[in-house]
């Protein structure tokens, strides 16, 4: 792309190509671009993670001024991969510094202007560097929630108060010493915090992170003030700016009749959901990362079946297998299972009654948004601290019996929050919960107002 006059400044946006972290960055890369027009945005992800995020956006529907640009993914030519887990992302962080300073340069020189805001993935600690380096700001976006920020950021403290060696006789002590994670235990917080591998290539990013992200200009997070007013507070005082712009979900779904029509839903999901009963529904889905062991997947089965709580389950095809005999025939009336399905207009419609899920964040605000309690199975990093939050802070939900799926233990949570006094307390709260989501990302609601103090971090550049 030659020089083009129109762009006055120029930022660089570093995406970790792992999770469902990229999506979340370019969703709001588009907003940034949109609200900034005479800013460029050179958007760097690994090409596998690109092709597929590209392939859910229409190229008319990102910007003119969003380059979206291939960074290598760290694999050595001729690399044999070992099998462990991981591999791949610890190859691309150990690499990542250096790919990322030559990709900038490059960028730089196609349009002709400098990098003025280097606007990451929060896990990139080294950004703090490359923008000291640049004369440039640094903007760390942490796609997680803010306890489990606060966990990385007082890492040390955590192993200083816990102490790593005698952690184990610890785990039901509380961090009380924390400000807002007075009912978060040690034992929920993320591996590699206070137990687990703390010298692996990703726990060394994370509290690498924790002591990075002090330094950034702004620390910016997919959620809203209110779900978490001490922790909000607490992190403002320890960033130069922390700033809440979410309910992200709630930002790009679609909300008239005529865009329902268009949502991707290929099993006919939504169709079916109109004809069940309000609250009655239970969506069960564990993300993209995560499916529970073959047990649990038969657990869930036979609960679903005995109970005869109608049901979308979203599982991927090749876990069918570990279905029951004749499960999905005997209940073809009862639910569906499918290996997709369009989670944010489900969480959106009144039938659905319950979440049953991993916890991870993006799908726990979305249950928030759409005022929907859950039944929640962690299985690993912040989803454990997401799933003490549901339960006991803001009790919109809770941990299934006993950590994993049992045929009994799932009736029973399905007949507590659907069925018992204390599910119509759940469904009390989350109902509080997501007006106060709505509210947040109207006009003049803190997160609307929030993201223009993005706008100004990222293109108002003042170094």
């Amino acid at each position: 792309m030659a020089k083009d006059p129109i762009y006055d400044s120029h930022v660089a946006v570093l995406a970790f190509p792992f999770g469902t972290h990229a999506a979340p960055l370019l969703a709001v890369t588009r907003r940034l671009a949109s609200a900034g027009p005479t800013t460029v945005f050179s958007f760097f992800n690994t090409a596998q993670s690109n092709s597929s995020l590209l392939s859910s956006v229409d190229d008319a529907d990102l910007p003119a001024n969003v380059r979206v640009l291939d960074v290598s993914d760290g694999v050595p030519d001729g690399y044999v991969f070992s099998g462990r887990p991981q591999e791949t992302m610890e190859l691309f962080l150990v690499a990542a510094p250096e790919n990322f300073r030559e990709a900038i340069a490059a960028a730089e020189k196609e349009v002709g202007r400098k990098v003025k805001c280097v606007l990451t993935d929060a896990f990139f600690w080294f950004a703090a560097d490359i923008a000291a380096e640049m004369k440039a700001c640094w903007v760390a976006f942490w796609t997680a929630g803010p306890n489990s920020l606060s966990a990385h950021l007082y890492t040390d403290l955590i192993r200083e108060t816990i102490g790593v060696k005698e952690v184990n006789g610890r785990m039901e002590e509380t961090l009380g010493f924390i400000s807002g994670m007075e009912k978060m235990r040690v034992k929920d917080t993320p591996e590699g915090v206070v137990f687990g591998n703390l010298d692996s290539v990703f726990s060394n990013t994370l509290h690498q992170m924790g002591l990075a992200l002090p330094r950034a200009t702004a620390v910016f997070i997919n959620s809203f003030e209110e779900l978490d007013p001490t922790l909000t507070k607490n992190l403002k005082s320890e960033f130069k700016r922390y700033i809440n712009i979410g309910p992200l979900a709630l930002l790009s779904s679609s909300t008239s009749q005529t865009e329902t029509l268009l949502v991707h839903d290929p099993h006919g999901c939504l169709a079916w959901i109109e004809k069940r009963s309000p609250a009655s529904v239970a969506y069960i889905s564990f993300g993209t990362v995560m499916t529970p062991p073959p047990g649990e997947l038969v657990a869930i089965a036979q609960g679903l079946e005995s109970s005869k709580v109608p049901f979308v389950w979203s599982l991927k095809e090749k876990n069918m297998v570990h279905l029951p005999n004749g499960f999905l025939e005997r209940t073809r009336e009862q639910g569906m299972v499918v290996p997709w399905a369009p989670q944010v207009e489900l969480l959106k419609h009144e039938a659905t009654g319950v979440f049953v899920t991993h916890c991870g964040w993006n799908s726990v605000l979305e249950s928030v948004s759409g005022g929907v309690p859950m039944i929640c199975r962690p299985f690993f990093g912040d989803q454990r601290l997401n799933g003490r939050a549901v339960e006991v802070v803001w009790e919109i939900g809770m941990t299934i019996i006993n950590g994993v799926f049992t045929k009994d233990g799932f009736e029973k949570c399905l007949d507590r929050v659907l069925v018992q006094d204390d599910g119509k307390k759940m469904k009390g709260n989350a109902k509080k919960l997501k007006e106060q989501a709505h509210e947040a990302v109207s006009a003049k609601g803190s997160s609307f107002e929030n993201f223009e103090g993005l706008l100004d971090a990222v293109v108002n550049i003042s170094i």
